[in-house]
């Protein structure tokens, strides 16, 4: 199915419908020549370059809200933990977490208790600086840090209240359609409506003044999306209503701090051994789908095929509901570089950080230790050149950066001026290249599948794509893997105007998108590798 997406006020609501032109299945793993779509090639790469060659077993750490992996696709490529007795209480192996069978979880309790949601980092800092500064001016301020302080809560009050006021309008507007179309969907039903399409919803006969915006509303949004029910509608509408709902009463609200469930002491940067063994978690929708993309199980007949066909996945929880705390970032890079990954997905972001220093240190630690670590622009159409997107590649009060950081943009899979995904961040300086993120199909808990959208979902292809060179060519290291990937990466787009994302149609070429100009490619990738490495037959 493809999605339409329909703006009123505020909202952006994104409906299923049926059309000929539709998202080829499996299309992330699809060849450009001979599928003509943008995916990476990765079924023609096994057939052509890579059949019948040995590969290595590595470990990709996925930094993320969760895996589920008990899933029939990962239960098989989980990474489990050698040297841990199962159940036991007991740290066998001495690295300082009992029964980290599967991976580690740092937003948890000793107590089995989970942190799900979390306020965005704006919200935490706006705390600490608030009771501070809130009512005085410049004149009140005596030292240079008071001064420094002061203005950067004067832009985290901008940013606050301007997020907060923007939200409610958002909450608003899709409580009442929610309420609207709710009263319209119960009156139709009780006429004997089954099926509530556009047909139904253009003779439904309103009561009142509600019921007629109700009706407005959903004709005018059917009309556009043919063939979707009023069925399709809410479950948007729900989905919509949640996320603001969360944004108001947890990301945004002063008063919710759950960080006393982990039991951690957060002002000490340097403490490492905190949270519990769960590595799935309460939430594990976004890591579980991040985990297919990459290594879900090879043509094992059921659900979908990741990238990478000998890799193991490690799962630290550090995401939750929310913004992630720089504290367990840089804790779960150093599980991962620990145990034996030799590859890191980093699917989240955010605009401010709390102690980019401890996160600094653990990114020079994964550099160090030849870990690659990969990592998504986010998803908010803005060019991260100019406004920070956080953990980035950038050291603190350096103008050095993580030679082992690849950040990724998110592709579209239409060959058309839309190419690059309307979400995507990106920036000339910064992002290293485009992945497909648009309809992408994975793995969701509890044995289902789902399709998702994002930068979260490009960076896992990348993820994949270095797995495949680390497991058939073992002796590249972080920064070869990287020019390799950047070097190869698909350029026929390079002259290609396309909407600049976050706009509706101001177009731009789309090589000032990305450092590279490309799109990756596991093919092409793969060509370059058997030119640096010899592989083995």
């Amino acid at each position: 199915m493809k999605k339409i997406f329909i703006a009123i006020g505020f909202l952006a609501f994104s409906l299923s419908y049926a059309q000929e032109a539709k998202r080829p299945d499996n299309w992330f793993n699809l060849d450009p020549s001979k599928d003509n779509v943008n995916g990476v090639s990765t079924e023609r790469t096994y057939e052509e370059l890579l059949k019948g060659k040995k590969s290595t077993t590595i470990i990709v750490g996925v930094l993320d809200s969760g895996v589920d992996y008990l899933h029939e696709d990962l239960k098989d490529v989980m990474w489990t933990n050698p040297g841990e007795i199962a159940g036991n209480g007991v740290d066998d192996d001495k690295n300082g977490y009992v029964d980290d069978i599967h991976g580690w979880n740092f937003i948890g309790g000793k107590d089995g208790k989970n942190v799900e949601r979390d306020n965005l980092e704006l919200t935490r800092l706006y705390r600490l600086y608030k009771p501070k500064y809130d009512g005085k001016t410049e004149k009140d301020l005596k030292t240079k840090q008071e001064k420094q302080e002061y203005q950067t809560y004067l832009q985290l009050n901008k940013d606050y209240e301007g997020q907060k006021a923007e939200y409610q309008a958002t909450y608003n507007q899709i409580k009442f359609l929610k309420d609207a179309f709710e009263v319209m969907i119960k009156e139709l039903k009780e006429q004997g409506v089954e099926k509530i399409d556009l047909e139904a919803v253009k003779k439904y006969e309103p009561k009142d003044s509600k019921g007629k915006q109700a009706k407005f509303f959903a004709t005018n949004m059917l009309g556009r999306a043919s063939g979707a029910s009023m069925d399709d509608v809410m479950e948007n509408i729900n989905e919509g209503f949640e996320q603001f709902d969360n944004l108001l009463n947890y990301s945004l609200n002063l008063d919710f701090d759950p960080r006393s469930i982990v039991g951690d002491d957060y002002n000490n940067s340097s403490e490492r051994f905190y949270g519990n063994n769960d590595c799935k978690g309460p939430f594990s929708f976004h890591g579980t789908h991040v985990a297919g993309i990459i290594a879900a199980s090879r043509k094992n007949g059921v659900g979908m095929d990741g990238i990478a066909d000998n890799v193991r996945i490690m799962s630290v929880r550090c995401v939750p509901n929310g913004d992630e705390r720089d504290k367990d970032v840089a804790n779960a890079i150093r599980y991962a570089v620990d145990n034996g990954a030799s590859i890191i997905n980093m699917s989240f972001g955010k605009k401010y950080s709390w102690d980019k220093k401890a996160v600094d240190e653990a990114v020079k630690y994964a550099e160090k230790k030849g870990v690659l670590l990969i990592h998504a622009t986010g998803n908010d159409g803005i060019n991260i050149d100019e406004t920070a997107h956080y953990p980035c590649k950038k050291f603190e009060g350096s103008k050095k950066e993580a030679s082992n950081f690849v950040d990724v943009a998110a592709l579209n899979w239409e060959k058309n001026e839309k190419i690059a995904a309307p979400f995507s961040n990106y920036g000339k300086r910064t992002a290293d290249l485009f992945s497909p993120g648009v309809d992408i199909y994975s793995t969701a808990p509890e044995g289902k599948y789902k399709d998702a959208s994002g930068t979260s979902m490009a960076a896992p292809v990348v993820a994949g794509v270095s797995a495949v060179l680390k497991s058939y060519f073992p002796t590249l290291t972080p920064q070869q893997i990287k020019k390799i990937i950047v070097t190869s990466s698909r350029k026929e787009f390079k002259d290609t105007k396309v909407i600049k994302p976050g706009t509706k149609d101001e177009l731009v070429e789309f090589e000032e998108l990305t450092k590279s100009g490309g799109v990756v490619n596991l093919y092409e990738a793969v060509k370059m590798a058997q030119g640096m490495v010899k592989i083995k037959g």
